[in-house]
């Protein structure tokens, strides 16, 4: 990372180019009559953590399902770095560069660190297409080494066998392995204690740091603000509010999450919402 980049997220803004890495522009989502997502708008840059935040029935996880291609989009576009893109189903989006940490991690309690950073991507070798076990070893010590994963003595430690930090620290090692432009993370703090909580806060600021787009949904204000260059507000099925973290206060957050009303009309530019 330049000091020109870094001086911009210390500031609390993208750095280098101001076109959005992932913009949803007026995106729609029904299931049968329920109308849940009604033409969110929404942007992030490379090296951004954009906290996308709202109270339970916001739509935040139908969002992120869509942006994941689990859930098709029944209106509006998703544009990725700067061309329209359809994301039919999770491969699409992996192929792009977008991987999905959700709430429960999706690991395999039964199978060790490597084991799972490798499900289903396994290194194969030789004409029996045998699996390549010191070639993953490898890599899987390399991923969390750059990501500085300091508290796992093993990579070949059972998953069953970690604290809840140590597995969030694997899934999001598991994400970003695999040449990945944004990690989407579901709650990642979610019952964590205050230092299982630390060490995940510090390695979404070290995704952040090597250029990785993050969007974080969270539930807590205070690790928002902590971590947070940007934060989106989701209500009732629309985005009612865009802050910078360095620009707002608890209490704004709050208001547009409890009452918050559209300022924009979704899929056109700030500043032409007048009719």
């Amino acid at each position: 990372m330049t000091a020109t980049e870094g001086a911009a997220r210390a500031r609390g803004r993208p750095s280098g180019s101001d076109r959005p890495l992932l913009e949803c522009q007026g995106i729609r989502k029904r299931f049968g009559a329920v109308e849940v997502l009604k033409g969110v708008d929404l942007a992030v840059h490379a090296g951004e953590v954009m906290a996308l935040v709202g109270d339970n029935g916001a739509g935040k996880s139908t969002l992120i399902k869509c942006i994941a291609g689990i859930h098709p989009i029944d209106g509006g576009r998703i544009v990725f770095e700067g061309s329209p893109v359809h994301v039919h189903g999770p491969k699409d989006a992996a192929r792009l560069g977008i991987e999905v940490v959700y709430q429960d991690l999706a690991l395999a309690d039964n199978l060790d660190v490597v084991q799972n950073m490798f499900l289903g991507r396994e290194e194969t070798t030789g004409l029996l297409r045998q699996l390549d076990e010191t070639t993953m070893e490898r890599r899987a010590t390399e991923t969390l080494g750059q990501l500085s994963v300091t508290t796992l003595d093993s990579v070949r430690r059972p998953v069953a066998s970690l604290s809840g930090g140590q597995r969030q620290s694997v899934a999001v090692a598991k994400a970003v392995m695999w040449n990945s432009k944004i990690v989407i993370l579901d709650e990642p703090t979610a019952a964590l204690g205050v230092a299982q909580t630390r060490q995940v806060l510090d390695l979404v600021h070290r995704l952040g740091d090597q250029g990785i787009a993050v969007i974080l949904i969270s539930h807590n204000l205070h690790d928002v603000f902590e971590v947070a260059d940007s934060i989106t507000v989701l209500r009732l099925g629309r985005a009612v509010a865009r802050f910078r973290r360095t620009e707002t206060t608890h209490q704004e957050v709050v208001e547009a999450i409890t009452a918050g009303t559209v300022t924009s009309v979704p899929g056109q530019p700030e500043g032409d919402a007048s009719p």
